[in-house]
């Protein structure tokens, strides 16, 4: 059989898996945040959550920019180079290789994910500055050592590394295993490698009547959890400053004031570095 020949089966496989009659994650979010790759079923409990809870795009939205705040940080101030990108979801813009090669042109990442939506738009992220490089992985978030025994054919693991999990270990049920995720995946990383998490959070009632709608879609659910519990993925890192706080306050750029009208965003986030 041809390469060419398996390719397109792959490709067809992949769409088979897509399930275009109940809202989705990656397309949910990225219709929040003004994006073009989701469906009616996407945008209608899209728009339902916005009529309870207008605040989930700030957060779908701060998370982005709190993206690019911390992977600029981590390229200047910290000299990394390399990141691995779990739970990537659908590309909009400034994506994480984007971001880190406009800043440093050898920059490599690594995108990882497993949803059937996410794969058919792999060929968006797979692109790269000539000196750096950008690869996805079709790998799940729940075999750590698997992810990371993939990663290590493009990413230098004598080298420090920043692993990013945005607004994905919500959709892992067990607080306890969710943690046990972050800490295998943290253990593979060498010595001045960074974890970068942000997530939504149960810190009004409307971000947890948002999420209960969420839920009650039959979209695969998300858990907002308390901000102690953000902060238990830190443990045994030593945190940049300013800590774990909402994501517009993590070291927010200084051209871009603060709106002292704005209501406060129900995502927190942190960056850690591994001693």
């Amino acid at each position: 059989m041809s390469d060419t020949h398996s390719q397109i089966e792959a490709a067809a496989e992949i769409r088979a898996r897509i399930d275009t009659t109940t809202p989705h994650s990656a397309r949910f979010w990225n219709y929040f945040v003004g994006g073009k790759d989701n469906y009616e079923v996407d945008r209608e409990i899209g728009d339902q959550i916005k009529e309870i809870f207008p605040g989930l795009v700030d957060v779908a939205l701060g998370s982005r920019l709190f993206l690019g705040r911390a992977v600029r940080h981590l390229i200047r101030e910290q000299g990394i180079r390399q990141f691995l990108d779990i739970g990537t979801g659908l590309p909009t813009a400034d994506n994480t290789h984007e971001v880190a090669q406009r800043e440093a042109p050898d920059a490599r990442i690594v995108y990882v994910d497993n949803d059937p939506i996410v794969l058919t738009h792999a060929g968006a992220l797979l692109t790269s500055s000539p000196e750096g490089t950008t690869a996805y992985l079709d790998a799940d978030l729940y075999a750590p050592e698997t992810v990371l025994e993939a990663a290590a054919g493009t990413l230098d693991f004598s080298r420090p590394i920043a692993l990013i999990i945005l607004n994905t270990l919500g959709h892992v049920a067990d607080y306890g295993q969710a943690r046990d995720l972050v800490r295998r995946l943290m253990a593979g990383l060498p010595a001045g490698s960074h974890l970068v998490i942000s997530d939504s959070t149960a810190t009004s009632e409307g971000m947890i009547a948002a999420s209960n709608a969420y839920n009650a879609s039959g979209a695969t659910p998300y858990h907002v959890r308390g901000v102690a519990e953000i902060a238990g993925f830190f443990e045994g890192l030593d945190l940049v400053a300013p800590g774990i706080t909402r994501v517009p306050s993590w070291r927010p750029d200084p051209d871009t004031p603060a709106d002292p009208a704005a209501a406060p965003v129900d995502a927190y986030c942190g960056v850690g570095r591994k001693p």
